[in-house]
């Protein structure tokens, strides 16, 4: 893969000719356009109502999911002058230009802003329950008498049996927001192949190869030619791009993170909890001692006379962390440099370096002491009983819907009424020349784009509307 393909500035609409007299009024490079199409989205605003970990929380501290793909985007952007600099300084790379640098910054501050654009109400574990969902009930449901297991090919089941959030993300920003024309944002070739970390359909997810890129799906069926067009441009031929790498990168330091910050506040991990962890970490020598800065900052709090000296210590500790996360994830990409311009490269930019330890730890105390507890169990529950019953209620609708054989009764009119007109528009045009399995098959995706947009506010009030418990 070489710098100059993968940061390609194409889209899948060009600009017209008529458009064309004005560009040298407009001095944006075609990234810096990107970022404004996502800044002014509807897709990209309703984040600030979707779960990042506590659903519906009325704190106005704890994140949702916009303040995360924020500071996702600032992580992403900073790692991107870290690495650019760094391939420029020990010419790692004949063809890299100072340009290129600047370009990769703007690229990975958009890929930040839309990694996540596609995810459910309720966060990963909307995820789950959707595709729970499809695992429960394609081979109850029925068309035309036969189990829509068997009546779809098994690669479009396989799709509804993975559901994924980043494969969701990349049909988002391509073909639901029908505004112009067909094209979605149209953002360019360099951006979508950077979000796109799973490089693989649902037939080739394989979870046990010790590859990152088949971890998950990356695509629906629906987007293979999409998916193939990025490919093709961009040049990675079935590789992951390298952006992807770091926009994982700067994803898990966010994430990992902001858990552990979010869980102090709402009372889930103490200071001392913390330090406990962290002292029975095996440093490796010459790492972070991570043990010793969160008591340093503790000391530094009492002596500055703070309130609160653990919150001092913990919210300061995070800070320190995230920057040696940076340095670690930098490391990570320029010592593996040719491996991942070759695509041979299998793991993330942690694997091997003073941070994987350290990374390991944060991701399981979140997970034991926050989202195994009661609380999140409590929570998680009724989302579940949200979206099973608004999947229930839709996917019986979608299926007769645009059958000529089939009839819709008027509960089936009034839920396909209740469907954006912007998703029954992009399904329509995606389904012309289509056959009737195929057709069936968008229909079902319809209902997982209309249930993918909602933001988690507007999935229980409509639920509650449905229920006549308002």
């Amino acid at each position: 893969m070489d710098w100059k393909q993968l940061l390609s500035t194409k889209r899948r609409r060009e600009s017209t000719a008529a458009n064309r007299r004005y560009r040298n009024t407009d001095l944006r490079s075609e990234f810096e356009k990107d970022y404004h199409r996502i800044i002014g989205s509807a897709s990209f605003r309703r984040l600030q109502d979707k779960t990042q970990v506590f659903p519906l929380d009325k704190s106005d501290f704890i994140r949702t999911r916009l303040t995360h793909s924020l500071e996702v985007s600032s992580f992403a952007k900073s790692l991107g002058q870290n690495i650019g600099e760094n391939i420029l300084e020990y010419r790692r790379d004949p063809g890299f230009t100072p340009r290129m640098k600047e370009d990769i910054c703007h690229i990975l501050q958009c890929a930040g802003l839309i990694h996540d654009i596609g995810n459910p109400p309720f966060g990963h574990f909307g995820e789950i329950a959707i595709r729970e969902w499809f695992q429960r009930n394609l081979q109850v449901l029925t068309f035309h008498g036969t189990p829509i297991s068997e009546v779809l090919k098994p690669c479009m089941a396989e799709d509804f049996y993975h559901f994924e959030g980043n494969a969701q993300a990349l049909r988002l920003v391509n073909k639901l927001h029908f505004l112009v024309d067909e094209n979605g944002m149209n953002l360019t070739y360099a951006l979508l192949g950077t979000i796109i970390k799973y490089p693989v359909s649902s037939l080739e997810v394989d979870r046990d190869s010790g590859d990152i890129r088949t971890q998950k799906m990356g695509y629906y069926l629906a987007d293979r030619e999409i998916y193939e067009e990025i490919e093709r441009e961009t040049g990675t031929d079935g590789a992951r791009h390298p952006l992807a790498f770091i926009l994982e990168a700067a994803d898990d330091i966010a994430y990992k993170t902001a858990d552990i910050e979010d869980a102090f506040v709402k009372g889930f991990v103490s200071y001392a909890k913390l330090l406990k962890e962290l002292q029975a970490l095996e440093e490796p020598e010459g790492g972070f001692h991570a043990a010793e800065k969160l008591e340093e900052y503790y000391r530094r709090g009492r002596e500055k006379g703070v309130s609160d000296p653990e919150e001092y210590a913990v919210k300061n500790w995070i800070v320190r962390v995230q920057g040696f996360l940076i340095s670690c994830a930098t490391y990570g990409f320029t010592s593996n440099y040719r491996e991942i311009m070759n695509g041979t490269y299998r793991h993330d930019l942690f694997y091997r370096t003073f941070a994987q330890g350290l990374m390991d730890l944060l991701g399981d105390l979140a997970y034991r002491e926050v989202f195994t507890s009661e609380t999140i169990y409590r929570m998680e529950v009724k989302e579940a009983v949200i979206l099973n019953d608004l999947m229930d209620q839709f996917m019986t609708a979608a299926i007769k819907y645009d059958d000529p054989d089939s009839a819709l009764n008027s509960i089936d009119r009034r839920m396909v009424y209740f469907i954006s007109n912007n998703y029954k528009n992009a399904y329509h045009y995606h389904a012309r020349g289509k056959n009737e399995v195929e057709k069936l098959y968008l229909r079902i995706l319809l209902v997982t784009d209309y249930i993918c947009g909602m933001t988690d506010s507007y999935a229980k009030r409509l639920y509650q509307e449905l229920k006549a418990m308002i």
